[in-house]
């Protein structure tokens, strides 16, 4: 399985401009700049993009691994903080920080927090990334 996404950036760092394409359409000429990455400007930003790809890949692990367990999840609500931090003279992804809220039926909370812990490091996203990732997880109910 391969996914395309593309960017372009026209201008300098600071008062350039940019846009995210992805072949499925969700982003399309999506704007990023400066502003969205390093301030509060309008517009989305690389992190908050794996953010969201973070949070929607740990949530889809969780639901396989509870659910090889005997446990259909009825909701998982999955947050990812991504802190972009300077180091050594250039910027990096220092750490992931996921916040997870279900309702497992049946789950007793060592099932649920065992179940999180093996989604946190066995999630491709999370493989993916060269950042501390800690997890805090709370079952519902």
């Amino acid at each position: 399985m391969k996914r395309k996404a593309s960017a372009r950036w026209q201008g300098s760092l600071r008062d350039g401009r940019g846009t995210m394409t992805t072949d499925s359409g969700v982003l399309s000429a999506t704007q990023y700049s400066f502003g969205t990455r390093f301030e509060d400007g309008k517009g989305t930003n690389p992190e908050e993009l794996i953010g969201a790809a973070h949070a929607g890949c740990f949530s889809m692990a969780l639901s396989k691994i509870l659910g090889d367990g005997g446990h259909t999840p009825e909701r998982i609500d999955t947050a990812a903080t991504v802190s972009l931090e300077q180091v050594d003279g250039g910027f990096a992804i220092t750490r992931v920080h996921l916040e997870v809220e279900a309702e497992v039926p049946g789950a007793s909370a060592e099932q649920f927090a065992e179940a999180a812990e093996k989604a946190k490091a066995g999630c491709p996203v999370s493989k993916l990334l060269d950042a501390e990732i800690t997890l805090q997880a709370r079952l519902a109910g």
